[in-house]
């Protein structure tokens, strides 16, 4: 099957739906689909990749982002995806590209829309109440619902407001973690000396650095520690608008901010170095990092409002949005032996794999498996 994807917010510093459509795109080409992602960038390309073909359409660049694009020009983006004739269609964004649905809908095309977040969700982190925040959301996702042939959900935390309004067409498809390049192995006690500058314990950071990942909680977490008597350094590994006012946030603390880190191999190893990871985004659907963070061995601190708690199992810890219970909750982690939740962290990564995750995204598409490829 021609299976065409569609994304907005991709860009070369985005971070887990980057990954995703990556992995997912590979073991689709591996069970012998073709698949076809589009995605927004400053000018036009065409290319094949390790993970089909990719065409880039000129985006519109959304102000106070750090930089995200859209496929605003729907003309475009229509004319290409009749100029594709899609067996299947997979959107990964259910804001500017929801009208997709219609789309595929009118031209008897299957479709699935992929809940990478919520719709309440990124609502209340944007300051909306929480009942407004649900209304709003519950009309956008009926109209999805009708309009979608199927809705993916990566967790059942993600699934309960499509419940809320009896969606039927709802199904459940986790993502995965690559295990072979994030495991405890590399753990380097040389490279977590040198970010930790002296501190006992190091706390690592993977998020963009934007409103609705609360990266200040983390920051403020820190402080919290170090005021009860903890000796902590935080790491930051992630970029967004966010930045500099972070910084300033951040002055008197043994906090380093490295930017994005573009090597995966380099990301792991850091991953790997820290203590515990802190997640403190209330909105996250999934959180690829914080399961790279596992995978590595090392348990993670995230938020109660998210559906990490889910994805964490016993592997972590959950907390409530506000510093001092992130602090709370580090220190919890830290009375535990150290090779013991270490090893809980790596079993719970083990039970979420690419080829699983592709296998149920793959059988949303009512599309051949990977099992049934041929040889």
């Amino acid at each position: 099957m021609r299976i065409v994807r569609v994304a907005n917010f991709v860009t070369p510093t985005s971070g887990g739906l980057r990954t995703a459509l990556d992995r997912l795109g590979r073991g689709y080409l591996a069970a012998g689909h073709e698949p076809v992602l589009i995605v927004p960038g400053a000018e036009a390309d065409d290319r094949v990749t390790e993970q089909g073909r990719v065409i880039t359409l000129p985006g519109t660049v959304l102000p106070g982002t750090g930089g995200y694009r859209v496929l605003a020009d729907r003309t475009r983006v229509r004319r290409l995806l009749e100029e594709l004739a899609p067996d299947r269609l997979e959107v990964n964004d259910r804001t500017t590209l929801r009208w997709t649905g219609q789309w595929a809908r009118r031209a008897r095309i299957p479709s699935v829309m992929v809940s990478h977040e919520t719709a309440d969700g990124v609502l209340r982190t944007w300051g909306v109440p929480q009942a407004a925040a649900a209304r709003v959301a519950d009309r956008l996702n009926r109209r999805s619902a009708w309009a979608y042939s199927r809705i993916v959900c990566t967790t059942e935390w993600a699934e309960r407001e499509f419940a809320r309004i009896g969606a039927r067409n709802v199904v459940r498809a986790p993502l995965g973690v690559d295990l072979d390049r994030c495991r405890p192995g590399r753990h380097d006690a040389a490279l977590r000396a040198r970010h930790t500058g002296g501190a006992r314990v190091l706390l690592l950071l993977c998020s963009r650095l934007s409103v609705e990942k609360r990266p200040g909680t983390a920051i403020d977490a820190l402080a919290e520690l170090r005021a009860s008597g903890v000796s902590a350094a935080l790491v930051v590994a992630g970029e967004g608008p966010l930045r500099e006012g972070l910084e300033r946030r951040a002055r008197g603390l043994p906090v380093r901010f490295l930017g994005h880190v573009a090597d995966r191999e380099a990301l792991a190893d850091l991953q790997a170095a820290a203590d515990v990871c802190l997640a403190p985004g209330p909105a996250e659907t999934f959180g690829l990092s914080a399961l790279e963070a596992l995978a590595c061995g090392t348990p993670v601190v995230a938020s109660a409002s998210s559906a990490l708690p889910e994805v964490l199992g016993p592997a972590g810890a959950a907390a409530a949005d506000e510093p001092a219970a992130f602090a709370a909750a580090v220190r919890a982690l830290l009375a535990e032996p150290e090779a013991a939740r270490r090893a809980r962290a790596r079993a719970r990564a083990e039970l979420f794999s690419w080829h699983r995750s592709t296998t149920a995204f793959l059988r949303a598409h009512d599309a051949r498996t990977l099992e049934a490829a041929p040889r």
